[in-house]
């Protein structure tokens, strides 16, 4: 396919932009902030992102949804990036609703995915058990017990977790990897919310002796592998696509500033020093647009994705909207560094969306290793 958004995708974009412009400026995560909330985004606002169909995108038509594919949420989460707008987007209408509409059971899918499409169930995933990135590394344990298993462990920074109604947790069974579907409320789950450095919001979570029936496995038993991979990948991809909205919206606001501010009587856009410097900057933002856009039409084309692909697009995403957000500090001078400016605000959730599923050096080994080095 060309890369290229085509006109539907493009009203997409421009509706998604005007109401975040208007309803979720940054302006919203700094009252959300300094109001110091708990749950670090806004319930009535997700409602009005549910109004327009947007937690419905990835859902096929039969189930309440759009069936719009990850092109379409991923435009979404691009504008959402410009924002820095905080939703359960990402965890709950990306990697939630691909888990199950890839993965689950009919009963799954008939239970879970009309509520996702209305935005009244939110999901997350909780692979990871270290401060390190490592999701084969598993030691949370589901052991059969009659027609139920028991699930045990804990899971670290979970992304929405301190929100989800229900966890998709990678655990050890008796022969492989597998997946299940453990609610909130199941006994013995205890969730402990924490707030991040961008101000959105994650959760540890454990597990103790948690029974689950044999209905809340989700896709195959012992080979559960190949799907959380494919979700992280999915996650990566959005994670990508968030990134490339607020790296291009911290570059855009950088070239105002260098037209506004004035040193030596002239605007010090007119230096060569720093044209030089936002031409590269610029380079590397075009680059970026045409992987994101890549990697979200692969994962539309492609039933498992293109593994390779997805950590070339994370590695290079988090680089170049670090470039951006640092570049944009120096640009801005002292004043970049104080909280009367957003612009630390776009440093801060770049390092966050760098981090999760895995940062720049973590794809650059993972994308070699793929490719046999």
């Amino acid at each position: 396919m060309a890369l290229v958004l085509n006109e539907e995708q493009l009203m997409l974009k421009d509706s998604a932009r005007s109401f975040l412009d208007s309803q979720a400026p940054v302006s919203h995560l700094r009252e959300l902030r300094d109001s110091e909330d708990r749950e670090g985004f806004s319930r009535e606002l997700w409602a009005e992102m549910a109004d327009m169909g947007w937690p419905a995108i990835l859902v096929p038509e039969q189930y309440g949804g759009l069936g719009y594919g990850y092109t379409g949420i991923g435009i979404v989460l691009e504008e959402t990036g410009r924002n820095l707008t905080p939703s359960p987007l990402l965890c709950t209408a990306m990697v939630g609703a691909a888990a199950i509409v890839k993965a689950g059971s009919d009963e799954q899918r008939e239970s879970l995915l009309p509520a996702v499409a209305g935005g009244q169930h939110l999901l997350a995933l909780a692979c990871d058990e270290s401060s390190r990135h490592a999701p084969h590394e598993i030691t949370t344990t589901a052991v059969k017990d009659g027609e139920s298993y028991r699930i045990s462990g804990r899971k670290i920074n979970v992304a929405d977790g301190h929100i989800a109604e229900t966890f998709i947790v990678s655990t050890q069974t008796a022969n492989g990897v597998s997946l299940f579907l453990v609610p909130k409320d199941s006994g013995g789950v205890s969730v402990e919310p924490f707030r991040q450095l961008d101000t959105h919001h994650a959760a540890n979570v454990a597990f103790d002796q948690v029974v689950v029936n044999k209905s809340s496995l989700l896709g195959p038993l012992d080979d559960g592998l190949g799907l959380l991979d494919y979700l992280l990948d999915v996650g990566r991809t959005g994670a990508s696509a968030e990134m490339l909205g607020l790296a291009q919206e911290v570059f855009s606001r950088t070239l105002d500033y260098l037209k506004e501010r004035k040193q030596f009587g002239v605007p010090i856009g007119s230096f060569q020093a720093l044209q030089h410097r936002a031409a590269q900057l610029f380079g590397e933002l075009e680059m970026c647009k045409s992987l994101v856009l890549k990697a979200l039409q692969t994962l539309d084309e492609e039933p498992d994705g293109d593994p390779e692909l997805a950590s070339l697009t994370k590695s290079k995403l988090g680089e170049t909207a670090h470039l951006a957000a640092t570049e944009a500090i120096q640009m801005h001078g002292g004043i970049g560094m104080t909280d009367d400016f957003d612009i630390g605000f776009f440093l801060k959730r770049c390092k966050i969306l760098d981090n999760l599923y895995g940062d720049s050096l973590y794809h650059l080994d993972r994308f070699a290793r793929l490719r046999g080095y």
